[in-house]
């Protein structure tokens, strides 16, 4: 017994001896990890916009995405709201806001804060790197809770990825987008989605709900930030920009293949060769394994771009494996895209009625002095924004040289790639071309067919006189001309910015690099259901002090029709001229 005692009080001095640790004490690595998370939820904070009406109407959230002033929310947010908005930040400060663009399929806008060129911005992640179980938290302006404008952060994974969820009638689709059980509540719609970075991955926009009420059960939706980066130059257009569609419909067979049940044949799509019941392989470098998985990618693109799409039939008994590059075809007509027809809002975070009387700004009335900002033109929601994004892409042909002041007539000649001799006239009257010994007209004027000049090229001659009247009219030589957004180059090559022209009856895009302003080449269309003229410049030569691309790479369904090597370019002082004198 002695001996027991005797080492139980040396136990307990020894235990004695030991420091206490203190019961509110974590690990090292745990209080970073917190500290580092309440830093990027206090940047984060600072960016996210709560959005009101001029009249401090409705309520809704949104995202700065550039220092001056550019914000993402939701389409069904900004939807009657009117031109003008109020916008406020987590600095307690309520400013004055312009509509730019509206998407109202993907249930997208763009707006822009006035007042300042040194908003906070949150950086854009990529959404594509997101997997189930990460981290994400979400801000925003639930039922009105922020008066100070502070959002509400919530907390949570991502619960799912490519997720679609139906559209109302041909609008307010989500599609490949992400969900989270983060609480998102009415007032968090167009609110940014959060990575642990600090990074917008999504726009938040919808929810599922409990019947019992408009409350949040733990599955909300945002649209990818990948899908608005396909859109954002489209967005800054001042345009109601729209989504794509193949010009096909697709199903599942018994084998789960997914088959082509329908298809258009004025398209391009089948104009490229696809059939009735080929099967659809993968689409913009994604395999396709259902109809689901095929629709998720192409609601996340604009109309008009050139993506990859492989696909393969039996053919006496041989499977045939084809890869193709396709443009998108309008998932609408202009007509159908417009405000004056109110949509359904999405069954998302919209406001109960009970709620809507929260406090909101002072109503307000726009100053005379943001007039400036909106400009009202048919067929634009805000052409002011149209005509800087139009200015900006313009900005390389100034590094051309003056072509103003020459006349209508100019004489290009060179050498094509075969060696054959070329020769093209411009004049008021028409255009002509001398290819080797044939000889081809285009008229001009206001009764002139546009017509396939040569045969084969899709229009060369007509797309050249628009590439005249660019260079030495602008906007003014045609009856349309603005910007459209920005694609990859035929489908493949770095973005370029796209401006449009129309003139009587041909249209043409017009395609500048975005670091440069640099031409890189145009597409023509003597009409909307035929394959383009494409031409594509390379290389520098100066004429006279004006610059000329040095090769014209003319192609057209696909094929090269032919290349020319450009060896001179004279700009006659009068019009005397015409193209009958083209064989000279």
């Amino acid at each position: 017994m002695p001996i027991f005692f005797t080492s139980l009080i040396a136990a307990l001095l020894l235990i004695a001896q030991i420091p206490a640790v203190p019961a509110h004490a974590v690990e090292p690595a745990v209080a970073q990890a917190e500290q580092q998370r309440i830093e990027v939820m206090a940047r984060a904070a600072s960016t996210v916009v709560a959005v009101f009406g001029a009249e401090g109407a409705g309520g809704g959230s949104g995202v700065l995405i550039t220092p001056d002033g550019y914000a993402l929310t939701n389409f069904h947010v900004v939807q009657g709201a009117g031109n003008f908005m109020k916008c406020g930040l987590a600095d307690g400060i309520l400013y004055d806001a312009v509509i730019v663009s509206i998407d109202p399929t993907g249930d997208v806008a763009l707006i822009k804060l006035l007042g300042r060129d040194d908003f906070p911005a949150a950086p854009m992640g990529n959404s594509d790197l997101l997997h189930q179980g990460d981290p994400v938290f979400a801000m925003g302006n639930p039922f009105l809770l922020a008066t100070d404008f502070h959002p509400t952060a919530t907390f949570g994974i991502v619960s799912g990825i490519h997720r679609y969820q139906y559209p109302s009638g041909t609008i307010l689709e989500y599609t490949d987008c992400i969900q989270t059980d983060a609480s998102i509540n009415p007032g968090n719609s167009g609110g940014p989605l959060f990575n642990m970075a600090g990074e917008v991955v999504g726009i938040n926009g919808r929810i599922s709900l409990d019947k019992r009420g408009r409350v949040n059960v733990g599955a909300g939706y945002a649209i990818s930030i990948n899908q608005i980066k396909h859109f954002m130059d489209h967005l800054r257009s001042g345009r109601i920009v729209d989504h794509a569609t193949l010009g096909a419909i697709v199903s599942t067979n018994q084998d789960g293949a997914v088959m082509v049940d329908n298809i258009l044949e004025e398209t391009p799509v089948y104009r490229r060769g696809l059939r009735l019941d080929d099967e659809i392989v993968s689409f913009a470098g994604r395999p396709i394994r259902s109809v689901n998985q095929f629709k998720n990618i192409l609601g996340i693109y604009p109309k008009g771009w050139k993506l990859p799409l492989a696909f393969r039939r039996e053919v006496d008994g041989n499977i045939e494996t084809h890869e193709i590059i396709v443009r998108l075809e309008a998932l609408h007509r202009s007509s159908e895209l417009t405000l004056d027809k109110p949509a359904k809002k999405p069954r998302g975070p919209q406001l109960p009625k009970n709620e809507r009387k929260e406090p909101r700004p002072d109503p307000a009335k726009t100053s005379p002095e943001l007039a400036k900002y909106y400009q009202k033109k048919p067929g634009f929601l805000n052409y002011y924004f149209n005509e800087l994004e139009r200015d900006r892409a313009l900005r390389g042909l100034a590094d051309l040289g003056d072509f103003s002041e020459t006349s209508s007539r100019w004489i290009v000649t060179g050498k094509t790639e075969t060696s054959e001799d070329f020769r093209i006239v411009f004049a008021s009257t028409g255009m002509g071309m001398l290819l080797g010994e044939n000889a081809y007209l285009q008229p001009l004027g206001e009764d002139a067919a546009t017509i396939d000049e040569p045969p084969g090229s899709g229009g060369l001659l007509a797309g050249l006189n628009h590439y005249r009247r660019l260079l030495t009219m602008g906007a003014a030589g045609f009856s349309e001309f603005y910007y459209v957004g920005s694609t990859p180059l035929d489908g493949v090559g770095e973005r370029v910015d796209i401006v449009e022209a129309e003139l009587n009856a041909g249209r043409s895009l017009w395609y500048f690099h975005k670091g440069t302003g640099e031409l890189m080449g145009f597409d023509f269309w003597i009409h909307d259901q035929a394959d383009p003229c494409e031409v594509r410049f390379s290389g520098r030569r100066d004429f006279q002090g004006r610059i000329l691309p040095a090769r014209w790479t003319v192609n057209h369904a696909d094929k090269t029709f032919v290349t020319l090597n450009i060896e001179n370019c004279e700009f006659p002082t009068s019009d005397d001229e015409t193209v009958k004198e083209v064989g000279r």
